[in-house]
């Protein structure tokens, strides 16, 4: 025997609520999934860059007169400290920093390393927060930069650019010099 299905009945009908709603919601769900994913990477890679920033400064900090390609040598940490991450877009700069008495501060030597970066000039004025040194003080400052590529395109379709700059005093000295950067 056939049940017939009249308009009150099919509008009555609930078998397949379920699915429909799903069937709705999962693609919603699953790009929320992605995103979190791909936010979680995109966190676990600014961090690692922050602690390259951090590495370099602080090995940088505890010498009392460094060369070139002792600095080229700390560069090198960096894709290890990556890891897992690829360091193909990853730029990094370090800075001698001495403010003069009028409270300018001018770059002593630098020294770069990536394809994202160029060496500053001897004598080119940053900006350093006033707090840090006072006048006459010298201090250490290390920048990186990350481009973070995420491999799910529609969740992240541009690179993001990650940014981070640490200041250290010099540990033995009052100024840490380069004579070949």
């Amino acid at each position: 025997m056939r049940r017939r299905f009249t308009l009150r009945a099919w509008a009555a009908d609930r078998d397949g609520v379920a699915a429909v709603e799903f069937a709705l919601i999962a693609p919603v769900m699953i790009v929320l999934y992605f995103g979190m994913c791909e936010f979680c990477q995109a966190y676990m890679a600014h961090k690692r860059m922050g602690h390259v920033a951090s590495t370099v400064a602080d090995i940088v900090a505890r010498t009392t007169d460094i060369k070139a390609d002792q600095l080229d040598d700390i560069f090198a940490a960096g894709p290890i400290i990556m890891k897992p991450y690829s360091s193909a877009a990853l730029s990094t700069r370090v800075s001698s920093v001495t403010r003069d008495d009028k409270g300018v501060a001018r770059i002593d030597w630098t020294r770069a390393k990536g394809s994202n970066t160029t060496v500053r000039k001897k004598g080119d004025t940053v900006v350093v927060p006033a707090d840090v040194i006072a006048n006459g003080e010298s201090l250490i400052m290390s920048e990186t930069a990350y481009d973070f590529n995420s491999p799910v395109d529609f969740v992240m379709p541009d690179a993001t650019r990650f940014k981070q700059v640490y200041y250290l005093r010099p540990r033995t000295v009052s100024k840490i010099g380069c004579s070949d950067c």
